[in-house]
């Protein structure tokens, strides 16, 4: 198994800094992994092992090896998936509607993450999955997976700051008189049981912006911009205000199968810091077939 190091180089504000300092607050690593490289013996200063209670000084290079051995209990299979970006810390793919996104006592297998394994072990990969973001079966668009401890731990903390923008595109019923808006509304379920959620005063704080980017006699295209990230919150704000996705079996009126097979929503645009360079990533993914062919009737 190779080695992946983080590398940091002391500057002269970091002079007689303690390690463990420079590890938490200069290489925003968790408390937890910086024990877990403290046990492995994975902290170095200038190539050799160190002690997190060890002073660093002006221009020595603190690294960090990542990389370790780890299993996970999901098969690989030959299923396709839709790769837009990949690199040593991150997987992004396109997902495609129709597929559940990780194995579940109902969904065993034939799931993207049993894709994105064979897409690995197929490259000499050994990464296990660790979802960063994740979307509903029946709603297409971009995920990101991170592909090691560091990359996932920092991911979240972006995510925990609102510092990742995720942008959609959905279709939805009627027409709007204002251009754009934003939904504040709390979303729980209503029993421990229920699958599908509803606004509830006693619910988790959950925004969404909009944007009406063209009205049609039947419906509306939206750009849609998630300032938190509830399970089925576009679906069920879009629900509550009056305007159900085109195709939502769970949040809509009617019946739109002659429009579209699911619900008309998908994940077109991330963007956020890159976990190990800090560069401003940008990611999007064309809108698929299907919702191209329900804005095309809804726009004739």
């Amino acid at each position: 198994m190779e080695s992946d190091f983080l590398i940091y180089n002391a500057v002269q504000e970091d002079d007689n800094k303690k390690l463990y300092s420079i590890l938490k607050s200069n290489m925003n690593l968790s408390r937890r992994m910086i024990i877990g490289l403290k046990k492995s013996g994975g902290i170095y200063i200038n190539g050799s092992h160190a002690m997190t209670n060890a002073i660093v000084k002006k221009g020595d290079t603190v690294s960090v090896d990542i990389k370790r051995q780890e299993t996970q209990d999901i098969a690989p299979q030959d299923i396709p998936i839709d790769v837009v970006y990949e690199d040593r810390d991150l997987l992004i793919v396109n997902k495609q509607p129709g597929i559940v996104v990780h194995p579940t006592k109902g969904h065993p297998e034939g799931t993207l993450s049993n894709g994105i394994i064979y897409h690995w072990r197929s490259n000499g990969d050994d990464s296990i999955v660790r979802l960063v973001n994740r979307l509903d079966r029946d709603t297409s668009g971009l995920m990101i997976v991170a592909k090691n401890k560091f990359s996932h731990q920092a991911m979240a903390k972006q995510l925990d700051a609102n510092k990742v923008v995720k942008i959609y595109i959905a279709v939805v019923h009627g027409a709007f008189k204002k251009e754009e808006g934003t939904i504040d509304l709390p979303i729980d379920r209503p029993t421990h049981e229920s699958i599908k959620r509803e606004v509830l005063k006693s619910g988790q704080n959950a925004i969404t912006h909009f944007k009406v980017i063209e009205n049609y006699k039947a419906g509306s295209l939206l750009k849609i911009r998630l300032e938190t990230g509830k399970t089925h919150q576009i679906r069920v704000h879009m629900s509550y205000i009056g305007h159900p996705l085109f195709g939502d079996t769970l949040y809509g009126v009617q019946d739109d199968s002659e429009y579209i097979k699911r619900q008309a929503l998908h994940a077109v645009m991330l963007k956020f810091d890159h976990p190990r360079t800090g560069k401003d990533m940008c990611i999007k993914a064309d809108l698929p077939d299907d919702i191209k062919s329900l804005i095309k009737k809804l726009g004739c």
